[in-house]
């Protein structure tokens, strides 16, 4: 189990502290509601979130196969709705800058739909990955 502590600052900020750690994440509110957006929103945190374990979870699988990804890129687009304000859809493109064969593309790819927080996402919210490898 982990454990964060977010703290409201006020202004439409929060600072976020990872108790094991003692990192700090600032969020702020996006220019378009309301906030400064001098930082990750807390929606785009989410975008974070994905990108980083769909990369993370690929990177463990990638071990398993003696490989290296370093260097790969997940890009997350993310579209908003309102009444209720949620998300509609997050896009996901990740960039493996290796050749790879397919048996190794396959198990990548099989990783990356393994990703908690892809899977939490679905089905209520369309969160397509799209891969480009090499």
């Amino acid at each position: 189990m982990s454990e964060t502590v977010v703290h409201y600052q006020g202004g439409l900020r929060c600072r976020a502290e990872h108790v094991e750690s003692g990192t700090v994440v600032i969020t702020d509110a996006p220019k378009d509601n309301h906030g400064k957006g001098e930082s990750f929103s807390p929606s785009e945190m989410l975008s974070v979130s994905l990108g980083s374990c769909i990369l993370s979870i690929m990177a463990i699988a990638a071990q398993s196969m003696d490989l290296d990804i370093t260097g790969a890129t997940a890009t997350v687009e993310k579209e908003m709705a309102n009444a209720p304000r949620r998300f509609s859809k997050l896009t996901v493109t990740v960039h493996v800058p290796y050749a790879l064969n397919e048996e190794q593309i396959r198990r990548l790819e099989r990783a990356a739909h393994a990703c908690p927080v892809h899977n939490i996402l679905k089905p209520e919210i369309d969160a397509a990955i799209t891969f480009r490898w090499g």
